[in-house]
């Protein structure tokens, strides 16, 4: 797909916005705010339709919007009076647009069992039929956009890469001295890696702690059992969820940031703990070389011992911990949800342009 889009598309844009409602966003719902938002910001004469799930629908009516987005519920059979819908989930209401397109995160519901029977199954039915009847397809990495080819037999020329955005850190008049802190933040669930980051932290010397900033996910139990039966468990802080300024405070007082995840679409904490000026070490697979570029340290997130290995690197030099901040802080001003937003606003140019010349 090419060509330039004009300023104001010609038609009614919907999104899916179900997932930017709640008290806590995490990775799709702050991917899908952030989207609406920056979209609405930067074509004030466009009017979007901004659609909801019946669940979620009447939290949204409580919310004050951009002055041009109106709200509609979304419905599975009935389309909205809308042109192209854009679903931000990997997921298409049954009813047809003239256009359609869908954001996809991840697949690892068809690669391993990172989540419920049930969940996994439901998910995966949802991600076939979106690549099935999606004009278009925003892959936010060049490794979900490989799965969405060869797992959804989806031809490339249907696919867009969109990375996603982040967020600089609000701006602060004092900030705190870094403390000897290891942080991660994601949800504790199994594919998180969290049993593997706790076993290389209780190699490291004492004095250092461990924070993990995430709720409860798919393998919990198991996971803080195993952190309860740590010999380092007083060095372990398992916080759960984190509201946005109580994490700020958290990234400026550790001191190196850890996410060894074993499959990532994205991985939008290493963003943030990058923006944030935190030396990062992360694994070597999925998205997150893409990610990370040369401003991490990349570890096999299944050796322990390279897990270990990275965080002691980074205790000990204080010299690579500095050039790591650094580099991170540089690689982060790459991303930018007012440029994600504008690469998207791009691709629903291209893709009428592609129609009209075909048509």
């Amino acid at each position: 797909m090419s060509g330039t889009p004009p300023k104001r598309l010609l038609m009614r844009i919907a999104l899916d916005a179900t997932y930017s409602i709640g008290p806590d966003l995490t990775g799709v719902g702050v991917y899908s705010a952030e989207i609406l938002h920056s979209l609405a910001a930067a074509h004030p004469g466009q009017e979007f339709l901004h659609c909801y799930r019946p669940h979620r629908f009447l939290r949204a009516l409580a919310k004050r919007g951009p002055r041009n987005c109106r709200r509609r519920p979304l419905w599975e059979d009935r389309p909205a009076a809308a042109d192209l819908f854009h679903g931000l989930n990997q997921r298409l209401p049954r009813a047809r647009y003239r256009y359609a397109a869908a954001t996809f995160h991840d697949l690892f519901v068809l690669t391993a069992q990172y989540s419920t029977t049930e969940f996994r199954e439901r998910f995966a039915r949802q991600a076939r039929e979106a690549a099935a009847r999606a004009d278009l397809i925003v892959a936010v990495s060049r490794f979900t956009a490989e799965q969405v080819k060869a797992l959804l037999k989806v031809d490339e020329a249907r696919i867009r890469v969109i990375p996603h955005g982040v967020r600089p850190p609000p701006p602060s008049a004092s900030a705190p001295a870094r403390e000897p802190l290891i942080l991660s933040v994601g949800a504790i669930q199994k594919r998180k890696n969290i049993p593997r980051l706790v076993r290389a932290f209780e190699r490291l010397a004492p004095g250092w702690r461990l924070a993990l900033a995430g709720s409860a996910g798919f393998g919990a139990a198991e996971i803080l059992g195993n952190i309860e039966a740590s010999p380092r468990r007083r060095d372990i802080d398992v916080l759960g969820y984190v509201p946005a300024a109580d994490l700020e405070s958290l990234y400026a007082r550790a001191s190196i940031f850890a996410f060894p995840s074993l499959d990532e679409g994205f991985g939008m904490p290493v963003l943030d703990a990058m923006a944030r000026g935190l030396p990062v070490v992360t694994s070597s697979r999925s998205a997150l070389p893409e990610v990370a570029g040369d401003a991490a340290l990349l570890v096999d997130p299944t050796d322990e011992d390279a897990i270990a290995g990275a965080l002691m690197r980074l205790i000990d030099d204080e010299t690579l911990r500095s050039g790591l901040s650094r580099r991170g802080h540089e690689r982060a001003l790459e991303f930018s949800w007012e440029q994600a937003a504008a690469q998207t606003w791009a691709a629903y140019g291209a893709l009428m342009a592609s129609a009209g010349r075909q048509s």
